[in-house]
């Protein structure tokens, strides 16, 4: 069975950072592209980074470039965003996502983590 299985999480202080985790079970996580989203109350999914599996390449949204790194643990099967310098703002609910190219919309995805909520407060 394909699985992703987030791991990490918790509060966090702003300017803080933070390091979640999305493990692969049933694939290899190096054959696809893992991307990380993240959701607001109300909002819709928005993609913030994105590891490519053929060749590595990262790719971040204009709203966490020079503040996250995305990065790939092939024999762990495991993907991580470090998070840092987060915002009150990004306290948002973020979920790993298998998909076939770092461009894909979120509507089109299907395979899919099981959430984790990253509260950001002081």
């Amino acid at each position: 069975q394909v699985q992703l299985v987030q791991s990490g999480g918790g509060l966090v202080q702003p300017g803080g950072s933070l390091r979640l985790s999305c493990a692969g079970s049933g694939f290899s996580l190096r054959h696809y592209a893992i991307g990380w989203f993240r959701q607001a109350p109300g909002k819709e999914r928005v993609g913030i980074s994105c590891i490519s599996g053929s060749d590595g390449r990262r790719s971040y949204d204009d709203s966490v470039k020079c503040r996250f790194t995305i990065s790939r643990d092939d024999a762990k099967n495991t993907v991580y965003p470090q998070m840092n310098s987060l915002e009150a703002g990004e306290t948002d609910v973020y979920y790993c996502a298998g998909h076939v190219k770092c461009d894909t919309k979120a509507v089109d995805i299907c395979t899919w983590g099981q959430r984790t909520h990253v509260p950001v407060s002081s």
